[in-house]
């Protein structure tokens, strides 16, 4: 069933612009609070938790899924700016019946959007965003009086996820003697990250950590690593850590200011986590994990499995097949052993670990995964159809495939958002890797 506001991601877009408008966030959460009333079997109020990151707007949605929450008899606990993945795992910790993010992850500040976890801190089940959906146009009708719901704020959310976060390293992990750069995007973890790895030992050098409403994800953080790989040379650190406005996506820098992805990071994670006997299954990347980095965990006798871009694609996948470890190149690492989520701070904090452990610099550690380039070309079609089928562009890619021998891939994918093929093409050499993007393409075009 096509589902007219949640995407992927729960519900996102401009503010001021439907759906990110005052009446329909009230809406949103009236409706999210009575099917979660419904699912109450002891006629106790249900309790949601609601953090948010650094925007501006994130104070005008606050309010209104607060009014939209206790309309419907549904009491309330807020964190103020928390980490998304924070949020996760506050609401699994305080046994809440579910969790709600305002944020637009890693988008400028003029977006915004909410998204549920479940009480267990997992992405809600397309069912119950089903559900809610079948609630939010229909008339808000306000409980009386005396079934309202209640408005607290818990004044000590980032102790209990800072201490959450330094929980998932093993207690002999010591950073002392070491420099580490922390760009927090100006978004939500500007009050987290910094503390965790300064009490875990590190020197730590923070920037990106000066929110002020406009500024999340500007020319900063994960999406544009540039400032911390200008600081860490500055500063002659050991390496630097850069999360997005939400903190659950993760990019690192090496000392010479070299920028390091979520596969080369999740490869470190996996092969660390295989040294100590305790990697269950394989890795789970996505159709747009590099080949470089299948390659090396191949190298290493490690499955591997592609699934949908998408973090939430990635969970579903690793918790159909019982396997532990997934993530996406942009930098989303979920390590279920340690989270119900992926988790920028925690993805970091397992890569120092296995450079702790094994004695080598994240350049030695991510050597193995030397990245092939990849070339993507956006074709605008008139009409959605498997372009692969096409006799024209079928040619063109068993041609590619055949040059490619094995050292490259191609993909075709129909953008989620636009009206536009994605033709991906991926080989050792970027010269090859653009010519057959272009012949690909062409073919697209030609038939579109």
């Amino acid at each position: 069933m096509s589902r007219k506001y949640f995407g992927t991601d729960g519900v996102r877009g401009k503010v001021g612009v439907s759906p990110i408008t005052p009446d329909f966030v009230m809406h949103l959460g009236y409706a999210a609070g009575k099917v979660l009333a419904a699912h109450r079997r002891d006629g106790t109020h249900a309790t949601v938790l609601i953090g948010k990151d650094t925007r501006v707007s994130g104070y005008m949605c606050e309010s209104a899924l607060e009014a939209g929450f206790t309309s419907a008899g549904v009491d309330v606990v807020l964190t103020g700016p928390m980490p998304t993945p924070a949020v996760a795992y506050l609401t699994r910790a305080l046994r809440l019946a579910a969790g709600v993010v305002i944020s637009a992850s890693h988008n400028p500040h003029d977006d915004n959007g909410i998204k549920f976890f479940s009480g267990e801190g997992e992405k809600l089940p397309d069912a119950v965003e089903t559900e809610i959906e079948a609630h939010i146009d229909q008339p808000i009708q306000c409980e009386a009086s005396s079934n309202l719901g209640k408005v607290r704020r818990i004044g000590d959310a980032a102790g209990r996820y800072i201490e959450f976060c330094k929980s998932t390293v093993p207690s002999m992990l010591n950073l002392r003697g070491m420099k580490i750069v922390v760009d927090c995007a100006h978004g939500a973890t500007y009050h987290v990250a910094p503390p965790v790895f300064h009490e875990l030992g590190a020197e730590v050098v923070t920037i990106g950590a000066s929110p002020n409403g406009f500024n999340i994800n500007d020319k900063v953080g994960a999406t544009s690593p540039a400032a911390l790989q200008a600081a860490v040379k500055e500063a002659r650190a050991d390496l630097g850590i850069a999360l997005d406005g939400d903190g659950d996506r993760l990019v690192m820098v090496d000392s010479d200011g070299t920028a390091y992805d979520g596969d080369q990071l999740l490869y470190v994670i996996a092969m660390e986590t295989q040294r100590r006997g305790r990697l269950t299954g394989g890795v789970v990347g996505t159709l747009m994990s590099n080949l470089a980095f299948e390659l090396a965990l191949k190298q290493g006798n490690i499955p591997f499995a592609r699934a949908k871009v998408g973090d939430r694609y990635v969970l579903e996948m690793l918790l159909e097949r019982g396997w532990r470890l997934g993530g996406e190149n942009s930098g989303h690492i979920l390590c279920l052993d340690q989270h119900s989520t992926g988790d920028g701070i925690v993805a970091a904090l397992q890569v120092l670990c296995a450079l702790h452990t094994a004695q080598v610099s994240l350049k030695q550690a991510c050597a193995p995964v030397a990245l092939f380039p990849q070339v993507m070309i956006n074709v605008p079609v008139k009409q959605k159809k498997d372009y692969a089928q096409d006799p024209r562009v079928a040619k063109a890619i068993e041609e590619a495939e055949h040059d490619l021998a094995g050292e490259g891939r191609v993909l075709l994918r129909p953008s989620g958002t636009e009206p536009v093929i994605r033709v991906m093409v991926e080989a050792r050499s970027r010269d090859s890797a653009s010519r057959w993007a272009k012949a690909i393409a062409d073919a697209v075009s030609a038939n579109a």
